[in-house]
């Protein structure tokens, strides 16, 4: 059998002009698997970039004009499967310069000019973060709009709401969802404002500390490429490696921790206990050995997601730390850090959403569960409305907890007069909310 843990060799002849492939594996990692999606935004930063080159003279109109049919001919291939980003290749960036010098020879070899892989996969992994927050952005928007339907199909189906896990008041199914809802809004400030914060073009920092000789139209460059600034200092650059990762997944735990609490409300709400909810099948797992068994496997899992994504922030916050000012390799593992976090949280996303337009609240279960004690704090309230002092009327309420009260859900929500409360939820208002978040480009359904 296999030892494991022993480092492959090779023989001397191959020793002696290439890498033993345990330093090639330990040294790439998945970081290739990462620049098979990272490619075609490497493509569109090299367009911007050779664009430069032809602006101060390094390529010519024509020489321009091959590159840019090149491109075309390597994201043809690598959309059709015929290329593709190889543990030998490294990176996106070596499979392109590669590919282009192949069909143009000595002019594919001048797009490197002016670059470095520092700020090469930097510009590709920043453009590509615009797409991927808007995408995610989109998503949070189609939860929205699935916990307002849940709302509106439910306006005054009564339940209990909780403090200490403990019935405490009555509330709404509506009210539920809608809480939901306008708290997953307010997260998407944070995925818009950070989404912009990393729009920052590195284009010209090189290896970090600039390019000699050639002077790179920087601004004109990243205005091309849809950036709304460049950053000035060379230096700054790679400092903010790691950072801007940080801020992105710091904005992704989140919008996954409110997600992470509705999943845990419904799994509590589908124990046989409460019984308040049904959960769609698709979504729900038996047992191997216990035949009565419907597991709400999909949204323990997406639960449990939180707990990773703490851990990639985790991660990106200590992986810079200590480190002096420059590139350094271990920034390589910010990438990965950066990218699991960003597919984790679409996977939770799609999983939520789909359960949540399937879910059916059971009124009889819910209102069954609204006990007269709840109306304790309503039958205060309605003394101080006469006068009476709370402290007085919270005293009397005490004394008979199951004092007479209304439990008819007519009667209790007639009680409220404060939008935004039992009775007076407004799904409108969230939708009002989510259709002034412009940086999602909503279409009518507001799935984008």
């Amino acid at each position: 059998m296999p030892n494991l843990w022993e480092k492959s060799t090779t023989d001397a002849a191959t020793a002696t002009t290439a890498p033993d492939d345990w330093v090639m594996r330990f040294t790439v990692g998945d970081d290739y698997l990462w620049d098979r999606v990272l490619l075609p935004y490497d493509v569109t930063a090299t367009r911007g970039h050779i664009w430069g080159l032809k602006k101060i003279g390094v390529l010519s109109e024509k020489e321009y004009a091959d590159v840019e049919d090149a491109l075309d001919d390597v994201m043809a291939a690598f959309e059709s499967g015929t290329i593709t980003v190889t543990p030998s290749d490294e990176d996106s960036h070596t499979v392109i310069e590669n590919e282009l010098t192949e069909r143009l020879g000595s002019v594919g070899e001048k797009i490197h000019a002016g670059r470095s892989r520092n700020d090469q996969v930097l510009a590709a992994l920043r453009l590509y973060l615009q797409d991927a927050i808007q995408h995610i952005g989109r998503q949070v928007g189609g939860l929205v709009d699935a916990l307002c339907g849940l709302a509106e199909r439910h306006p005054d189906t009564l339940m209990p709401g909780y403090t200490h896990l403990q019935r405490a008041m009555p509330s709404t199914v509506a009210l539920w969802a809608l809480g939901y809802a306008e708290t997953l809004v307010s997260d998407l400030d944070g995925l818009r404002h950070v989404r912009e914060q990393v729009n920052v073009s590195p284009l010209g920092s090189a290896a970090g500390y600039g390019v000699p000789h050639l002077d790179l139209p920087r601004e004109e460059v990243a205005e091309r490429l849809g950036f709304r600034a460049v950053q000035t200092h060379v230096t700054s650059v790679q400092l903010s490696r790691g950072k801007h990762e940080m801020a992105v997944v710091h904005a992704l735990v989140q919008m996954i921790g409110t997600v992470n609490r509705l999943a845990s409300d419904l799994i509590l709400y589908a124990t046989s206990e409460f019984g308040f909810v049904d959960l769609p099948d698709a979504h729900c797992t038996g047992s191997s050995i216990m035949p009565q068994k419907k597991n709400p496997d999909v949204l323990e899992l997406s639960r449990g997601a939180y707990a990773g994504l703490v851990g990639e922030l985790q991660s990106l916050a200590v992986q810079p730390a200590n480190l002096p000012g420059g590139y350094h390799r271990d920034l390589q593992r910010t990438k990965g850090a950066l990218m699991r976090s960003l597919q984790q949280s679409r996977d939770v996303l799609d999983a939520v959403t789909a359960v949540v337009e399937g879910v059916t609240f059971q009124r009889e279960r819910t209102e069954a569960a609204c006990t007269p004690d709840l109306m304790a704090t309503h039958r205060a309230l309605e003394q101080v409305a006469e006068g009476v002092s709370f402290r007085t009327a919270y005293r009397e309420a005490a004394v008979d907890l199951n004092g007479a009260a209304s439990l008819d859900p007519a009667d209790v929500l007639a009680t409220y007069a404060t939008p935004g409360s039992l009775g007076r939820e407004r799904p409108q208002v969230v939708r009002v909310m989510l259709d002034q978040q412009e940086w999602l480009e909503r279409v009518e359904s507001g799935k984008g």
